[in-house]
């Protein structure tokens, strides 16, 4: 007696080698989502960094401009890194940077207390306006530096007693 065999009775389903081939189609997709979930990662703490440095750099400007429009005296003397003011309480305040530590400081010159503005500050300059003697305006440019890149911020204070 002869058997007959039907065409139903194979095993129908995958082999090893097509599962094979699908589970590194599938490993590869992964591989490249978790790329990009890094990269997006990656650029949002650079971004976020970028922000906090940025933001500091702002808030000492908004400082600075603030007690310098309402200052009683600016000293024309002192260096380009530095600003020394008498403010309208009468408190005598220099702002100085400082390129070895790259920071910003706050010196209160009565007790000479030092309080750190800004940090990462790779460049600070005071331009001062000098007519008859007095100071006029001040120039503030701040240069602040997150990661590779840098950014400048400037802002500009007219001594409103010199007027």
């Amino acid at each position: 007696m002869k058997r007959k065999h039907s065409l139903h009775s194979r095993a129908v389903g995958f082999t090893v080698v097509e599962c094979l081939i699908s589970l590194a189609i599938c490993a590869m997709l992964m591989t490249a989502v978790a790329v990009a979930f890094n990269a997006s990662l990656v650029n949002f703490r650079e971004n976020e960094e970028m922000f906090q440095s940025i933001n500091s750099a702002r808030q000492a400007l908004t400082r600075m401009t603030t007690q310098l429009r309402t200052a009683d005296g600016v000293d024309t003397t002192t260096p380009s890194h530095q600003c020394t003011f008498v403010t309208a309480d009468g408190e005598d305040i220099t702002y100085e940077f400082r390129s070895a530590d790259n920071r910003l400081y706050l010196i209160t010159n009565s007790d000479n207390n030092e309080y750190v503005l800004c940090d990462n500050v790779t460049n600070a300059g005071f331009s001062k306006t000098i007519t008859d003697g007095e100071c006029k305006s001040v120039l503030i440019s701040l240069t602040v530096r997150c990661g590779g890149s840098e950014r400048t911020l400037s802002a500009a204070a007219v001594v409103r007693r010199a007027l």
